[in-house]
């Protein structure tokens, strides 16, 4: 099973990401403005967020292991790639940001999933999932991602320390039909 490893961040891109403007909306999903990261984090105000479940051949999904510098969940594992959406960003154009730049992987068709609320932890996500093909190699945004490797999803679900919004979104595909979670 290939393994991936990034470099560690520098302070730099760490400061650059927390100042990042980001899309707020309100508890109906309107958008109502836009704030820095950090901000919205404080605050917990309502946002946008992807999802991108990228799936192998193999039927195995990539499973990353976030850095100890990520501002929520830090060394957490994750089940797919994404994140929040920008001020004034289209959904699908984020979430494809986000898959180029958290694993390198660009010009794959992209296949909107489903639409679901996370509301736990502080956390007030209006998410867009969506579901890629993917057995190529992968280039790891050293920022966020320490480590990945891909799982059938039944093995991705049982490890410990996964995120709950990534979790609840392998789960509510799986119960769609879109990921087969046993063999």
């Amino acid at each position: 099973m290939p393994q991936y490893s990034a470099s560690l961040p520098d302070a730099l891109a760490v400061q650059r990401i927390s100042d990042e403007r980001i899309q707020v909306v309100d508890a109906r999903n309107r958008p109502c403005g836009s704030a820095p990261r950090a901000t919205m984090r404080r605050y917990r105000f309502w946002h946008r967020a992807t999802y991108i479940v990228v799936r192998n051949a193999h039927g195995e999904l990539c499973v990353q292991r976030r850095t100890l510098y990520k501002e929520v969940f830090p060394g957490g594992i994750d089940l797919a790639a994404g994140g929040v959406v920008g001020a004034g960003e289209a959904v699908h154009m984020a979430a494809r940001r986000e898959l180029a730049e958290e694993l390198g992987v660009s010009r794959e068709p992209l296949r909107h999933q489903l639409e679901f609320v996370h509301a736990a932890g502080g956390n007030f996500i209006f998410g867009s999932a969506f579901l890629v093909d993917y057995s190529g190699p992968l280039t790891l945004q050293a920022e966020e991602v320490a480590d990945a490797f891909w799982l059938p999803p039944a093995e991705a679900l049982a490890l410990e320390g996964v995120t709950p919004d990534t979790r609840q979104v392998v789960e509510a595909l799986v119960a769609a039909g879109s990921l087969h979670a046993g063999p």
